[in-house]
């Protein structure tokens, strides 16, 4: 009996050491009970707008609380189902409304609009993720097939005019989009072949494609950040964690993740160097402290045009 009760001691001592080392140092978790938590967008003003893509509400977090910001609704119509979120210079709210196919303008108080709802009088398949470039324009994905053999997704670009224009594809599940730092390049995941392509960003706004930065052995690429220095933050879907590719292309960290699935990345408080990650498997959002401020996914009028 004294014997059993040695080895099973040890095999709990044993399991709490495997355990601790799978925590990633200085993970913190914000709120649970999410319902597929995506699209984190930071406004600057100490809140925090997250789609939960299965619940049928955008949530804002403040205070570590996650407030239902907006319910979904056909009638009277505010979104059916969102995805990526980005902030825009007007403060408002823009969303990929995948249920629709249409992209949505959101008011701080919670009033939606449809922004843009087709292009050549076509609705869109379902849009993904979206962020604005130097000029203020917006550019975002919209997946259709996740079939890499059937490239069927596209990336599209709404200038300040509302003018809609078919920028790059076909592609296999184009999925996260970021701007480099200084706004000439724009880097896209297509998730169906794993991997994170680079184009140049062209003066007309349509994009070149230049260099495949990353082929991930498994694991879809989903949403993405810059930092500051140019360092990519890559959530990668099946991969457990957020990892960070530095200029040259090169994977040169791993924050884990308690599940296997984050979905999406973004920077905020303060000083943005608090990196937001929301995850599906635990449907949670958690925040880690990081060294080099990131990016701001909203507009930043600072930023030079090109």
């Amino acid at each position: 009996m004294v014997m059993y009760l040695k080895k099973l001691i040890s095999l709990l001592f044993l399991g709490a050491i495997l355990l601790s080392s799978c925590r990633q140092p200085g993970l913190e978790k914000v709120v649970e009970n999410l319902d597929f938590p995506e699209g984190p967008a930071w406004d600057g003003k100490g809140n925090l707008y997250l789609s939960n893509c299965h619940g049928g509400w955008i949530a804002k977090i403040k205070k570590q609380k996650a407030i239902e910001f907006l319910k979904a609704s056909k009638d009277p119509f505010t979104f059916i189902k969102t995805n990526g979120l980005t902030i825009g210079k007007d403060g408002f709210i823009f969303a990929c409304e995948y249920g629709i196919g249409a992209i949505l303008r959101i008011h701080p108080k919670g009033e939606s609009e449809i922004y843009v709802k087709s292009y050549q009088d076509s609705a869109f398949n379902r849009p993904n993720d979206l962020a604005f470039d130097a000029m203020g324009g917006l550019y975002f994905t919209d997946p259709k097939s996740y079939d890499p053999d059937n490239p069927d997704g596209y990336v599209y670009y709404i200038d300040t005019e509302k003018k809609v224009k078919r920028v790059a594809g076909p592609m296999a599940f184009p999925n996260g989009i970021a701007i480099n730092p200084d706004h000439t390049e724009c880097f896209i995941c297509e998730s169906a072949k794993h991997r994170i392509v680079v184009m140049k960003i062209q003066e007309d706004g349509y994009l070149k494609f230049d260099r495949i930065l990353v082929d991930f052995d498994a694991g879809d690429p989903d949403g993405i950040a810059f930092d500051r220095a140019g360092s990519l933050y890559v959530a990668l879907y099946g991969g457990g964690g957020v990892f960070i590719i530095n200029p040259a292309g090169e994977i040169v960290n791993k924050i884990e993740t308690p599940g296997a699935n984050p979905t999406n990345v973004e920077f905020g408080e303060t000083d943005l160097k608090t990196l937001f990650i929301t995850e599906t498997e635990t449907n949670a959002l958690y925040k880690i402290k990081v060294k080099i401020a990131g990016l701001p996914l909203y507009f930043s009028p600072m930023v030079k045009s090109r």
